[in-house]
């Protein structure tokens, strides 16, 4: 026997209305995103990939620039950083191409869930990934022989500099990753340029052991920048002449990447 509308009605009217919370919506699916790092080993992964990249950028090159007397540890730290954070950029951009191409984003956009709620869980789950991949990276430094020497207020700022561009990073790859619903290949896409900018940075040797002709372009481009802010930082030489071009790229890059995060995850396919 069927229910009445109005038997129905009074069946469920002393239940509370049914209010969707953003707040429990991100909860949620930033739990589930971690949740999957955890169990399907890619926080291992952020860990044992920061050693692999100190690894490679150290060894190679520490007793040539200790015969130019530069503490190759304490140089290199920086860049290193960075390239951990970009490796994080990469794995969420693989997830946000992921659910694109499996119809997840699409479902989530028919649900009543807050349009920016998807990302600002992809996101946040980075920012997980970030910080462990952050910690053991510094935790490899300081066995080859990195130190914070400028305190630990210049310390905290190292780590909060570097979580930073890690975010707008991720940013702009979570917007290539919505639109272009290929993990495999985006991964590809994305290697060339982080080895680039890494290998051509004034982060990885000094300025004048490049060609004068590719000089400019190592000193003034945003990694570069971003590693010499990092280690004047970690030496305790902070100041506003140092890192005023660090700040406008990352702020270039935050106005730019975020209106294309926010558009690509927002947007109907």
């Amino acid at each position: 026997m069927s229910v009445s509308t109005p038997a129905a009605n009074s069946l469920f009217a002393e239940l509370p209305a049914v209010r969707p919370s953003s707040f429990a919506q991100w909860r949620a699916l930033t739990g589930r995103i971690v949740h999957t790092m955890a169990t399907k080993g890619e926080l291992i992964v952020a860990v044992l990939t920061p050693l692999v990249v100190t690894v490679a950028f150290y060894l190679p090159l520490r007793y040539v620039m200790k015969v130019q007397g530069i503490d190759y540890a304490q140089y290199v730290m920086p860049i290193v950083v960075l390239q951990t954070m970009a490796m994080t950029m990469m794995s969420n951009a693989q997830l946000a191409a992921f659910e694109a191409l499996t119809g997840l984003s699409t479902r989530l956009q028919t649900m009543p869930i807050g349009s920016l709620v998807p990302l600002m869980s992809r996101i946040c789950a980075g920012l997980v990934r970030s910080v462990v991949s952050l910690i053991a990276t510094v935790g490899y430094g300081y066995v080859i022989g990195f130190r914070f020497t400028g305190g630990w207020l210049q310390a905290l700022a190292f780590c909060g500099f570097a979580l930073t561009v890690g975010v707008v990073l991720t940013l702009g790859a979570d917007a290539l990753g919505s639109l272009t619903k290929n993990p495999e290949a985006l991964s590809q896409a994305l290697t060339l340029p982080i080895l680039i900018f890494g290998m051509m940075s004034t982060g990885f040797v000094p300025e004048a052991s490049f060609p004068a002709w590719v000089r400019p372009f190592a000193r003034n481009q945003p990694i570069s920048q971003f590693a010499q802010t990092l280690s004047d930082m970690a030496a305790g030489h902070l100041s506003w002449a140092g890192t005023w071009v660090s700040l406008a790229w990352l702020g270039g890059l935050t106005v730019f990447f975020l209106p294309l995060a926010v558009w690509a995850s927002v947007r109907r396919s």
